[in-house]
């Protein structure tokens, strides 16, 4: 054997019996890996608030008066005399079609009614000289009906004159259109020089629109049981619901500031949608609401209840129930279904599915598991705003 050998034999042998010393350990068995920590979730007790039992809708504002600007008569646009979009004044001028024509037709109508003034004069003389002379020695009596129903028909000549001397006056003034309501006019529909015709004929012109602005009107619709719950309230009384408060708020606004009644209830319902038309009014002073502008609306069905209150984020989906993860006294998660209201200061209302001692999982959703022991961390739900769970919210399977 060789010197070279017998070193490599002797590091082999030094080698194997340290590894074989490091292994052994009283017992003669080895350390067993450290078992995992159970992971670490956020959970809290829902918030417990009073709550106003309301329902959150959506619909538009509309117009509470809407005119359409059409001629009474026929004539050339002569001139418009305002500017498109403006807000005008009840009784402003607006359009004004050619007078000359209808100045024409009234003196002609005065002058016939002078003629027909003229013939009842006459034929008041005629009878009064009749009345006068010995009734059959100097006229007949066929003479005296023949003045006498000559003196009628004079009389109503002069009273289809002076019709036709006020409806020439009234053509006349018609001539001149003036706004109807205070509201916002739209883009004139006609320039000046174009025929316009009147509102009897069958190609009638549309020259403008004008729109009311203040007060304005929200349309909405409730679904069947809204109204039913909206129908129990004490405040719903013999008056159909009028008069309970609204709440609204834009699309750009985060709370609903505005503030309106409701002044209509619809007496059915309708067949197809389940559904019945409403309509609240509210001030429009500063003209923020225009009439086609959505909103947001609240109304409120009944007096408040305490409520149970959980982050959105919280609540997972299971096909088509909800559903949130709580934290048993063995630290081991449950799985409860659960029945959603609606949203209050950034959270859910849970109507049914939870008690008010549960701890529910609001933070670290994705490491926790129905049946998994977890490690619980104490947290808060505020109404302020609601939790961020580090993963957002969670659909079970």
């Amino acid at each position: 054997m060789s010197a070279s050998t017998t070193v490599r034999s002797l590091l082999c042998l030094l080698v194997a019996t340290s590894v074989l010393g490091g292994c052994d350990r009283p017992g003669g068995t080895a350390k067993a890996p450290a078992a995992p920590k159970p992971p670490l979730v956020t959970v809290s007790q829902p918030l417990k608030k009073s709550v106003a039992d309301e329902t959150e809708l959506v619909g538009r504002f509309v117009a509470v008066d809407t005119v359409e600007i059409k001629a009474r008569v026929s004539g050339y646009l002569e001139a418009v005399q305002f500017r498109d979009g403006e807000i005008v004044q009840k009784g402003a001028p607006l359009f004004v079609i050619d007078r000359r024509p209808f100045e024409i037709a009234r003196d002609q109508a005065r002058a016939t009614l002078a003629q027909a003034e003229a013939n009842l004069a006459l034929a008041e003389s005629d009878l009064a000289r009749a009345r006068d002379l010995s009734l059959g020695a100097t006229i007949s009596k066929q003479t005296m009906d023949q003045r006498t129903a000559a003196k009628r028909a004079a009389e109503a000549g002069v009273l289809a004159q002076r019709a036709a001397v006020r409806q020439a006056e009234l053509d006349l003034e018609f001539t001149e259109l003036k706004a109807p309501i205070t509201g916002r006019i739209g883009d004139r529909r006609v320039s000046p020089g174009n025929l316009v015709a009147s509102s009897t004929s069958a190609n009638s012109s549309l020259l403008a629109t004008i729109q009311s602005l203040d007060p304005i009107r929200f349309e909405f619709t409730l679904d069947e049981s809204a109204y039913l719950k909206l129908r129990r309230t004490a405040a719903f009384g013999s008056v159909g619901g009028v008069g309970l408060p609204v709440s609204l708020r834009l699309i750009d606004e985060p709370t609903f500031s505005h503030k309106g009644a409701i002044d209509f209830l619809d007496n059915a319902l309708s067949r197809t949608s389940a559904t019945i038309r409403g309509r609240a009014q509210l001030p429009n002073e500063k003209g923020l609401f225009a009439p086609g502008m959505f909103a947001r609306a609240r109304v409120t069905l009944g007096p408040p209840v305490e409520a149970l209150l959980v982050p959105d984020a919280a609540i997972g989906s299971e096909q088509v129930r909800k559903t949130v993860f709580v934290v048993g006294d063995d630290n081991v998660v449950k799985q409860k279904y659960v029945e959603l209201g609606e949203l209050v200061d950034g959270l859910r209302v849970i109507t049914g599915g939870i008690d008010a001692t549960d701890r529910v999982v609001i933070d670290g959703l994705m490491r926790a598991r129905p049946g998994v022991t977890v490690e619980p961390k104490s947290g808060t739900i505020a109404a302020s705003a609601s939790s961020t769970p580090e993963n957002g919210s969670r659909s079970s399977n």
